[in-house]
């Protein structure tokens, strides 16, 4: 396992992303209630996370060469999707300056993305103050859709 990123991200919008580094992808729009609900959107070259804040929140993201075994009681939400990439990836928040986001080497190809979410009950009422966290779990994979493996209900 590698640590590609481990800091903060300006979750402008309620979002930060991965894109490939090689452009145009097109960050997608179409939240509907279901998107809403898994808290990822994947387009192609671009996975976009849905964040409980619209605040500097922490992000880690680790490259993985299978599928983690991850303690599933131990987070909030957890949800994978897919990621194609040329090789490299860009980190950025929703309205980051992209020259100046992380950018990393991973593998070229499908990747798969497991999104972990923790303490997503720890928010304060005006969405300021919060101890939520983000880790994107990559590895070589197939491309195979969004699946949810713990749903976040909040109340």
């Amino acid at each position: 396992m590698a640590v590609l990123f481990d800091g903060e991200l300006f979750a402008d919008y309620h979002q930060f992303y991965l894109s490939d580094a090689a452009g145009g992808a097109e960050l997608p729009t179409d939240w509907t209630d279901e998107a809403l609900r898994r808290r990822i959107l994947c387009a192609v070259g671009v996975l976009v996370v849905s964040t409980a804040r619209n605040m500097t929140v922490p992000v880690r993201i680790e490259l993985h060469h299978e599928q983690p075994q991850i303690a599933a009681e131990i987070a909030d939400h957890i949800v994978v999707g897919d990621l194609h990439t040329s090789g490299e990836i860009v980190i950025a928040g929703c309205t980051d300056y992209l020259p100046d986001a992380a950018r990393r080497s991973v593998p070229k190809g499908d990747l798969r993305a497991m999104v972990v979410f923790t303490g997503l009950g720890t928010i304060n009422e005006d969405g300021v103050d919060g101890e939520d966290r983000y880790v994107v779990h990559l590895w070589p994979g197939e491309s195979d859709g969004i699946a949810v493996l713990r749903q976040w209900d909040e109340g």
